[in-house]
Protein backbone atom coordinates (compact mmCIF):
# COMPACT_ATOMS: atom_id res chain seq x y z
CA UNK A 1 0.00 0.00 0.00
CA UNK A 2 2.83 2.40 0.85
CA UNK A 3 4.48 1.71 -2.51
CA UNK A 4 1.25 2.74 -4.23
CA UNK A 5 1.45 6.13 -2.47
CA UNK A 6 5.19 6.62 -2.96
CA UNK A 7 5.21 6.02 -6.73
CA UNK A 8 2.81 8.88 -7.66
CA UNK A 9 4.71 11.22 -5.32
CA UNK A 10 8.04 10.24 -6.89
CA UNK A 11 6.64 10.81 -10.39
CA UNK A 12 5.30 14.22 -9.37
CA UNK A 13 8.64 15.18 -7.87
CA UNK A 14 10.49 14.08 -11.02
CA UNK A 15 8.16 16.18 -13.18
CA UNK A 16 9.04 19.26 -11.14
CA UNK A 17 12.79 18.90 -11.69
CA UNK A 18 14.35 21.50 -13.98
CA UNK A 19 15.76 20.38 -17.30
CA UNK A 20 19.54 20.30 -17.30
CA UNK A 21 21.13 23.40 -18.80
CA UNK A 22 23.05 23.01 -22.03
CA UNK A 23 26.76 23.46 -21.56
CA UNK A 24 28.03 26.88 -22.58
CA UNK A 25 30.63 25.85 -25.13
CA UNK A 26 31.77 27.32 -28.43
CA UNK A 27 30.10 24.33 -30.13
CA UNK A 28 26.76 25.08 -28.45
CA UNK A 29 26.89 28.67 -29.72
CA UNK A 30 28.02 27.78 -33.27
CA UNK A 31 24.74 28.38 -35.07
CA UNK A 32 22.41 31.04 -36.39
CA UNK A 33 20.43 32.98 -33.79
CA UNK A 34 17.40 35.28 -34.10
CA UNK A 35 16.94 38.28 -31.79
CA UNK A 36 13.68 38.11 -29.83
CA UNK A 37 14.29 40.71 -27.09
CA UNK A 38 16.51 43.73 -26.55
CA UNK A 39 16.86 45.06 -22.99
CA UNK A 40 13.74 43.22 -21.85
CA UNK A 41 11.46 44.47 -24.66
CA UNK A 42 10.41 42.61 -27.78
CA UNK A 43 12.92 42.98 -30.60
CA UNK A 44 12.06 46.20 -32.45
CA UNK A 45 12.94 44.73 -35.86
CA UNK A 46 14.39 41.63 -37.50
CA UNK A 47 18.01 40.96 -36.49
CA UNK A 48 20.25 37.90 -36.49
CA UNK A 49 23.54 36.65 -35.10
CA UNK A 50 25.68 34.00 -36.82
CA UNK A 51 28.34 32.40 -34.57
CA UNK A 52 29.28 29.47 -36.79
CA UNK A 53 32.77 30.75 -37.68
CA UNK A 54 35.25 30.63 -34.75
CA UNK A 55 36.45 34.06 -33.66
CA UNK A 56 33.90 35.86 -35.80
CA UNK A 57 30.30 37.02 -35.60
CA UNK A 58 28.02 38.29 -38.34
CA UNK A 59 24.38 38.71 -39.08
CA UNK A 60 21.57 40.84 -40.37
CA UNK A 61 20.73 44.04 -38.51
CA UNK A 62 17.35 45.66 -39.21
CA UNK A 63 18.79 47.35 -42.33
CA UNK A 64 22.27 46.06 -43.09
CA UNK A 65 24.54 43.04 -42.87
CA UNK A 66 27.06 43.35 -40.04
CA UNK A 67 30.27 41.58 -39.01
CA UNK A 68 32.63 41.57 -36.01
CA UNK A 69 35.52 39.88 -34.28
CA UNK A 70 34.48 37.67 -31.35
CA UNK A 71 36.67 36.96 -28.33
CA UNK A 72 36.58 35.86 -24.70
CA UNK A 73 36.71 32.59 -22.82
CA UNK A 74 33.09 31.68 -22.11
CA UNK A 75 31.16 32.94 -20.28
CA UNK A 76 33.15 36.07 -21.20
CA UNK A 77 32.04 37.15 -24.66
CA UNK A 78 32.93 40.35 -26.51
CA UNK A 79 32.46 41.67 -30.01
CA UNK A 80 34.90 44.20 -31.44
CA UNK A 81 35.67 45.81 -34.77
CA UNK A 82 31.96 45.83 -35.60
CA UNK A 83 31.24 46.97 -39.13
CA UNK A 84 28.19 47.04 -41.35
CA UNK A 85 27.08 47.82 -44.85
CA UNK A 86 25.55 51.29 -45.25
CA UNK A 87 22.11 51.02 -46.79
CA UNK A 88 19.39 53.38 -45.60
CA UNK A 89 16.03 52.09 -44.43
CA UNK A 90 13.22 53.11 -42.05
CA UNK A 91 14.65 50.98 -39.21
CA UNK A 92 17.99 52.79 -38.81
CA UNK A 93 17.18 53.73 -35.18
CA UNK A 94 16.52 50.06 -34.34
CA UNK A 95 19.71 49.10 -36.15
CA UNK A 96 21.78 51.63 -34.18
CA UNK A 97 20.32 50.32 -30.90
CA UNK A 98 21.07 46.70 -31.88
CA UNK A 99 24.66 47.38 -32.94
CA UNK A 100 25.31 49.50 -29.84
CA UNK A 101 23.97 46.71 -27.62
CA UNK A 102 26.22 44.17 -29.39
CA UNK A 103 29.24 46.44 -28.88
CA UNK A 104 28.53 46.58 -25.12
CA UNK A 105 28.28 42.79 -24.61
CA UNK A 106 30.67 41.26 -22.07
CA UNK A 107 29.07 37.89 -21.29
CA UNK A 108 27.04 35.02 -22.68
CA UNK A 109 24.73 32.46 -21.09
CA UNK A 110 22.34 29.78 -22.26
CA UNK A 111 18.84 29.91 -20.82
CA UNK A 112 17.24 26.70 -22.01
CA UNK A 113 17.41 26.97 -25.81
CA UNK A 114 17.96 30.75 -25.71
CA UNK A 115 21.26 32.61 -25.90
CA UNK A 116 21.42 35.64 -23.61
CA UNK A 117 24.17 38.20 -24.16
CA UNK A 118 24.70 40.72 -21.37
CA UNK A 119 26.60 43.94 -20.84
CA UNK A 120 28.03 45.64 -17.76
CA UNK A 121 25.18 48.16 -17.53
CA UNK A 122 22.51 45.45 -17.39
CA UNK A 123 21.71 45.47 -21.10
CA UNK A 124 20.57 42.15 -22.55
CA UNK A 125 20.03 40.64 -25.95
CA UNK A 126 17.99 37.44 -26.07
CA UNK A 127 18.24 35.15 -29.09
CA UNK A 128 16.56 31.90 -30.07
CA UNK A 129 17.97 29.34 -32.52
CA UNK A 130 17.41 29.88 -36.21
CA UNK A 131 17.22 32.81 -38.56
CA UNK A 132 13.81 34.23 -39.51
Amino acid sequence: MKAALVLPFALLLAACQEEPQAALTPEALARDWRLVALNGAAAPARATLDLREPGKAAGQAPCNRWFATRSGDLPAFTLSQIGATRMACPDLAAESAYLAALAAVTGAALDGEALVLTGPEGGTLRFVPGAP
